[in-house]
């Protein structure tokens, strides 16, 4: 950090305005960048009065690979903490092994998202850079039928059999969760499992585009319709057409876009910026976010009627520290996905590696454990990945502040049965966690629920509305 206060980031790219613009999103943050155009003059500068103050390293892949991984092992052997980020147009896994075995921290991908670059630097310099950046796990593929979604908690399983039930209908769905909990992955679900599975998912991260330019992402634009529109540009709801739109983050969304999104909802038409009429598209929409939309409401950051508009059927999807007899299962299944990578094996996971992670909190949920998990299998030597192969979380475990206390609670087969003092729940609570579980487990399906209780379909139904359990889950 230099004396100013400000951190401090080297930048190895011979692209000017590449440089400019990385330099420009570093700022908003507090970051000074200094730049290298080449390995040679990268390696010069790390002994000058700024390398020996440097917090972070960015560098562009524009060499090829084998001197990029030799550039980054010189760097690695010269500044041993010092955490070296991988920049490039490729998204090819096998390059990002290569790159994480040389020693770099972590691997971004071109077109540059300011988000992601910004929390790729926060979680440099605060030690959390066990796999929280947008990852190369990101481009392992992830789409899955609701049955093979990992996970038997009371609480998931009920959250997945209400999207399920949801998929079948053309009404909206609003998943709620915090961030990497998996909500595109139960998005992508309820598209696959619904009537407009074959056609196609169109995506749109509502916190990644400036706010000018909200409205030609979603709706498009014709040729000279402002400046800058060199030509004509189809926006994501045509090309949804027929299919899903996921509006991921979209609690992030302008107030001014939300106006104009809602009245495409209510409509049925889009008129892109510059064109004389209106157009037709039949989409279905599925929003996501990371706050509860509700609050932002009542603080006026969130327009009410969109946000009913958007909630006709509401998802909460649980964290990962809410559901940790889960892991074992999500551990053995991500790694499954993980070895079939270019460059990657099968590996195994042994109990005290387990344990580990099921001590940790997880606060970027499935996606960090995913992400930890891709960490430790490109680094693994053996044939199962031991506790030693995840210092990071050993680190940021020991860093927790714990009080003494209760044994862990105990459970039955995803039912937990005694609270964090060590009392007993009480029986109400304990049966309505059953009937969740049942109906996740037999994904909806209330005759063959109520058979398996035991008790008769009308009196599971009088259950659901005495235990307060959402009726959508049937």
């Amino acid at each position: 950090m230099t004396r100013n206060g400000q951190r401090l980031l080297m930048l190895i790219d011979d692209e000017p305005a590449q440089r400019r613009l990385v330099a420009a999103l570093a700022a908003r943050r507090g970051w000074r960048a200094v730049f290298a155009q080449d390995g040679e003059m990268a390696i010069a500068m790390l002994g000058t009065q700024d390398g020996m103050q440097l917090d972070a390293i960015l560098l562009d892949h524009w060499a090829p690979e084998a001197d990029a991984s030799a550039l980054i092992a010189e760097i690695r052997e010269r500044r041993p903490a010092l955490p070296l980020l991988m920049l490039t147009a490729n998204g090819s896994v096998a390059q990002a092994v290569g790159a994480m075995r040389a020693g770099a921290t972590d691997f971004l991908v071109k077109p540059l998202a300011p988000e992601r670059l910004l929390a790729a630097l926060d979680a440099a310099v605060t030690g959390k850079t066990s796999g929280e950046l947008r990852p190369l796990t990101e481009k392992i593929p992830a789409l899955l039928a609701f049955d093979e979604i990992v996970g038997s908690a009371p609480d998931f399983r009920a959250a997945l059999a209400i999207a399920a039930k949801a998929a079948r209908a053309r009404v909206a769905v609003l998943l709620e969760g915090e961030s990497g909990v998996g909500k595109e992955v139960v998005a992508e679900a309820v598209h696959a499992a619904s009537p407009r599975g074959k056609k196609p998912m169109i995506t749109v991260n509502c916190g990644a585009i400036p706010a000018n330019l909200v409205e030609s992402e979603l709706f498009g634009h014709e040729k000279g319709a402002f400046t800058g529109a060199f030509e004509r540009k189809i926006g994501r709801f045509q090309e949804a057409d027929g299919g899903t739109l996921f509006l991921d983050e979209v609690g992030e969304m302008p107030l001014e876009a939300q106006v104009k999104l809602l009245r495409v909802l209510q409509s049925g038409e889009i008129q892109p910026i510059g064109a004389r009429h209106t157009r037709e598209v039949d989409v279905r929409v599925i929003a996501a976010t990371n706050k509860r939309l509700i609050e932002e409401v009542e603080a006026g950051r969130f327009r009410e009627d969109l946000y009913y508009r958007l909630n006709v059927v509401q998802v909460t999807i649980p964290p990962l520290r809410e559901r940790t007899g889960d892991i074992p299962a999500l551990a053995r299944h991500l790694l499954a996905r993980i070895a079939q990578q270019p460059g990657l094996r099968p590996l195994g996971i042994t109990d005290d590696a387990l344990a580990l992670l099921g001590q940790y909190d997880w606060p970027g949920n499935v996606r960090q454990l995913q992400n930890a998990l891709f960490r430790a299998a490109v680094l693994c030597d053996g044939a199962a990945l031991t506790r030693a192969d995840f210092p990071q979380i050993a680190a940021l475990g020991a860093q927790r502040h714990t009080t003494p206390g209760p044994s862990p609670m105990a459970t039955s087969g995803g039912v937990t049965l005694f609270h964090a003092d060590g009392n007993l729940r009480a029986l109400e609570e304990i049966e309505a966690d059953v009937i969740r579980l049942a109906i996740g487990h037999y994904r909806g399906r209330m005759t063959e629920v109520a058979r398996r209780l035991g008790i008769g379909r009308s009196t599971l139904y009088r259950k659901l509305g005495e235990l307060g359990i959402d009726n959508a889950a049937a």
